[in-house]
């Protein structure tokens, strides 16, 4: 269906990939990994036709229908909802569009008008057989969160997260035989990201996604494309089959590495001695001849490092750890936080996952005494050291110093060894952390927070949706820190590996400010609900 022929694509003096032949299929949905910078989002955009300016040939099969996820979630601020969704079929939307503004306006007695409005209902009964788009729009809707009486309402009423669901109804919609889709589980919370792992399992034409999620890609897709060495490699199989094979090969990869730098050296050395022996000139010809036939540097392990985050908490605890007693909460009118009565024992570790809005984040706050509750208490043991990952640690990281100044500013008496020890488990080497704060990703700012926490030590850890940004291999080491991790923790996220990973403890949130206090692994809580014991 999708068919790509030498591409190449270069930024200045810097490749991103180049010889890329891929043939993608029908009926093969294809999960895009690579690590951060390394390409993922610039080769959707090239398939998408964002991008025009590369080198190579992208050629789609004639008359598919193809649907990319919008990233611009203010395009549409004066549609109504439904009519965003709906202009995800142009031709659709168009011709309903037409056709109400002629019953509106139009002459009937033109003869003009009328064959006008023939054709526009040739077209809607070609894109809309059943006449049931208005249907089809609000069930949409209503899975990925907006009820229906708001469908009409304006975009710009929505906050950018409801927008961003929008954007996902409006490129669902039309049913397009090929689909990019670039991070779509951004803002859903774990029941829609359920619905939309089923809703591309049964999708029937080829779909490429990139997504920071490993048990969402794991569920949609059937085959991988591993962006590294400025290649794009297909493989069968989910990310952790992926995962699996190419650590076994990646590890027997440097073994032979590690056996030929040992030969190599063996051979300069005997060269070196025998080179000027007459007796051993000829051997030494031989070898020294070997010795230049050898390529080390064809032999690559993957050019991924995985971070190495180890959390350590400087105190130990005592008997208390952290009591919240009758919080409620509001914002004006709204009220998000209705009587929360949690004890958290020391060592606990608890995932709190909700539908947005549901007041997670708020709750977070609470605990860490950035905002008072409108009602109730919350109560630190009094060995507790409590250190905390903000929702909005993108804008919290801001200044014009080094990566290295920012860090040191919060311990300036620590040794230089250890901050630098803390940017460096996070990726970034000697050279990095002179860069500019200013000028970092978002992902490098939470692998900046991430260093932070580390170097603080504390014994009980607040994180809220920490994933944001990170790969997928951090995302994987900061499941197992905090499986690891001596103390507490309490993580809002909608990662379902990672919260798997380490909560022995599941709080769930509603949006009725009621809540559920589940004592077990998120695995035995979504089997519970599964089973209408909760």
């Amino acid at each position: 269906m999708v068919q790509v022929t030498k591409l190449a694509m270069r930024f200045g003096s810097r490749v991103l990939f180049e010889g890329i032949n891929l043939k993608l299929d029908r009926n093969k949905r294809y999960g895009l990994i690579g690590a951060n910078g390394a390409g993922k989002t610039t080769f959707l955009k090239i398939l998408s036709g964002e991008i025009k300016d590369y080198e190579g040939d992208i050629s789609i099969e004639p008359g598919l229908k193809v649907g990319t996820l919008g990233q611009n979630q203010f395009a549409f601020e004066d549609f109504t909802i439904a009519d965003a969704v709906l202009w995800g079929n142009k031709r659709l939307y168009d011709a309903i569009k037409e056709k109400e503004h002629l019953y509106a306006t139009g002459d009937f007695e033109d003869e003009k008008v009328n064959d006008r409005l023939a054709e526009l209902e040739m077209i809607s009964v070609e894109e809309d057989p059943t006449y049931e788009y208005d249907v089809q729009i609000a069930k949409i809707l209503e899975n990925v969160g907006i009820s229906s009486e708001h469908h009409q309402e304006l975009m710009s009423s929505l906050p950018s997260s409801e927008k961003f669901k929008v954007l996902l109804a409006q490129v669902l919609y039309p049913k397009p035989d090929v689909l990019f889709l670039d991070e779509p589980t951004n803002n859903l919370d774990i029941e829609t990201i359920g619905w939309l792992e089923r809703e591309l399992q049964r999708h029937a034409g080829t779909l490429v996604i990139v997504s920071h999620d490993r048990h969402f890609i794991n569920a949609v897709v059937t085959n991988i494309l591993d962006v590294d060495f400025q290649k794009i490699r297909e493989f069968t199989g989910t990310y952790d089959d992926w995962y699996m094979a190419s650590t076994i090969m990646a590890n027997q990869m440097q073994l032979d590495r590690d056996k030929q730098v040992k030969e190599k050296e063996q051979l300069e050395a005997f060269v070196r001695r025998f080179s000027a022996n007459a007796s051993k000139a000829k051997q030494a010809t031989s070898r020294q001849k070997k010795l230049d036939k050898m390529s080390i540097e064809d032999i690559k392990p993957s050019s991924r490092r995985d971070p190495s985050i180890v959390f350590k908490a400087k105190r130990p605890m005592g008997d208390e750890a952290l009591t919240i007693a009758n919080i409620s909460h509001s914002y004006g009118d709204l009220k998000v936080l209705h009587n929360i009565n949690i004890l958290i024992a020391p060592g606990e570790k608890i995932a709190i996952i909700g539908a947005n809005g549901a007041g997670k984040s708020t709750l977070c706050k609470i605990i860490v005494e950035e905002i008072k509750p409108t009602e109730g208490t919350v109560k630190w043991g009094a060995t507790i050291e409590p250190s905390y990952f903000p929702q909005d640690t993108a804008d919290k990281i801001k200044g014009t110093g080094t990566l290295y100044d920012w860090l040191r500013a919060y311990d300036p008496k620590r040794e230089i060894s250890e901050i630098r020890n803390c940017l460096g488990r996070m990726l970034f080497n000697g050279e990095q952390q002179e860069k500019s704060v200013e000028k970092i990703s978002g992902g490098e700012k939470h692998r900046m927070m991430l260093s932070k926490m580390m170097l603080e030590g504390g014994n009980f850890l607040v994180l809220d949706e920490p994933t944001n940004h990170l790969d997928l291999e951090a995302i994987i080491a900061l499941g197992e820190a905090l499986l690891e991790f001596e103390g507490n923790v309490i993580c809002v996220s909608h990662d379902r590996e990672l919260l798997d990973a380490f909560a022995g403890r599941v709080i769930e949130l509603h949006l009725d400010g009621t809540y559920i206090d589940f004592k077990g692994s998120y695995e035995e809580f979504a089997e519970a609900k599964a089973n209408g014991s909760l």
